[in-house]
């Protein structure tokens, strides 16, 4: 008879939390996909999510970046509504007490592609003016200057 080891929830929801939000990193960073590419990098980013939501170190900055990830991929994937839902989810995150100005940053430009993917210029454009106004806040250059030139690329 084997012996039945057990198995560590935890460490579970800790390795497929990030696991998973890195695949669906890798995928989106690919030039080009197939169309079931698509559909695992949407998978292992709601999958990654709710992995977090298990963990007991969750805090809304985690919740704000698996938001910010499954928007982002909507977008890519044409879909404004369900990019403007994850938008803002990530915003409410975001919004949270104890929450970097880089997250709240984060959500507006979300929330900017998530419009301007339904080719609304001029949410996209409110969006982006509340960016910019965060970004005013942020105190690492580095981390100001990403932000900025991910800001530039959004676009009808």
């Amino acid at each position: 008879m084997t012996e039945q080891l057990p198995f560590d929830l935890a460490a579970a929801h800790r390795y497929f939390s990030s696991q998973c939000f890195n695949q669906a990193w890798d995928l989106m960073d690919k030039s080009s996909r197939t169309v079931d590419e698509d559909e695992e990098m949407l998978r292992l980013s709601l999958t990654s999510t709710w992995h977090w939501t298990q963990r007991e170190d969750c805090r809304p900055a985690n919740l704000s970046v698996g938001y910010w990830q499954t928007s982002r991929i909507y977008t890519i994937l044409g879909q404004a509504e369900n990019a403007r839902r994850y938008g803002l989810l990530c915003l409410q995150a975001s919004q949270a007490r104890g929450v970097l100005p880089f997250y709240l940053a984060y959500a507006y430009e979300a929330l900017a592609r998530a419009e301007a993917v339904a080719g609304h210029a001029a949410e996209m454009k409110a969006y982006l003016v509340k960016a910019h106004q965060v970004a005013e806040q942020l105190k690492d250059p580095e981390s100001k200057q990403q932000l900025l030139a991910d800001l530039e690329t959004v676009r009808i």
